[in-house]
């Protein structure tokens, strides 16, 4: 009973003197003895001399440490090593992907070029398919392949700052280089009955194949393209009166479907194209055994046609 009484008077006592309550709180779990209940007892020498820490150390220690903490939004962040190296790296690619663009945006100028004098070599061989004459047609289709080497040689320019970056660019050429292909073989046909082999196509664009030539899959999807235009070219032929152009077309287009079995084709573009050719085979074979059995041309027997898968 004294000993909680003692207890009571000096806690109120403590809230008095100090109104802190982290401070009353931990009073309160201090154990109180009296003079008579706890007898003094001797302490070791090692212990009278180890130096306690007060409670005000305890709780402001903390405030006296050199630990560096950045707050958010400071002025004065110490940013680590990684950062700067960081940040160098993105602005290296910043640079890169900005010329890039604007390499991209002088080619794609130059290409809308080629696109536009191809269109019109196009509708100017579409006047084959009206009975025009045929050296009058192929003169007019002509002029503008004067224009189709220049704008390629504009493009090797272009490509002369960033060697070895060919590839990279290639596609965005890609389609109309391919169109290019097929109007300039359909004009080389037209004049010689005859297949535009690739070193003529290189030659007649001015190309390089050591620097800026012609590539091979583009030349080849390019044939398939002008193949494409034979089957109506026939029809419009025999409509007209010249009851032997289907058998002259289908001994070309027999001869070069076969030349393209030779080539191993993976599941790509070009095998695709490469198997619409056998159809434009077969459309102009309907059409010279319809002459045929009509009894409009004589002659031997048609070549045999390959097997076709």
């Amino acid at each position: 009973m004294m000993n909680s009484a003692f207890r009571n008077v000096h806690i109120t006592a403590s809230r008095l003197i100090n109104p802190n309550p982290i401070a009353s709180s931990i009073l309160h779990f201090l154990p109180l003895y009296s003079g008579e209940a706890a007898p003094r007892r001797s302490t070791p020498l090692h212990r009278r001399n180890a130096v306690i820490p007060s409670f005000s150390a305890l709780f402001c220690s903390s405030s006296s440490s050199s630990v560096y903490i950045p707050m958010a939004g400071g002025g004065d962040q110490v940013l680590p090593p990684s950062s700067h190296s960081l940040e160098k790296q993105f602005e290296s690619f910043r640079v890169q992907l900005e010329e890039s663009a604007a390499l991209r945006e002088q080619i794609r100028a130059v290409v809308m070029e080629i696109e536009s004098a191809t269109r019109l070599i196009q509708a100017n061989l579409l006047l084959v398919h009206q009975s025009r004459p045929i050296p009058e047609v192929i003169e007019k289709a002509k002029e503008k392949i004067t224009d189709l080497k220049q704008f390629y040689a504009r493009l090797a320019e272009i490509l002369q700052k960033c060697p070895g970056q060919y590839y990279r660019y290639h596609g965005d050429w890609r389609s109309e280089t391919q169109a290019v292909v097929s109007q300039l073989a359909f004009m080389h046909w037209l004049e010689t009955g005859t297949l535009l082999v690739h070193t003529e196509a290189e030659e007649k664009l001015g190309l390089n194949s050591l620097e800026f030539g012609l590539e091979t899959e583009d030349y080849l999807t390019g044939i398939c393209f002008m193949s494409n235009d034979l089957p109506r070219y026939v029809v419009n032929r025999v409509t007209a009166g010249d009851y032997d152009c289907p058998r002259k077309v289908m001994n070309f287009l027999t001869d070069l479907h076969a030349a393209f079995r030779m080539l191993n084709l993976r599941n790509d573009f070009l095998r695709k194209k490469f198997d619409s050719m056998k159809y434009d085979l077969r459309r102009v074979e309907e059409v010279y055994y319809d002459v045929k059995i009509r009894g409009l041309i004589s002659g031997g027997d048609p070549p045999a046609v390959q097997g076709q898968s």
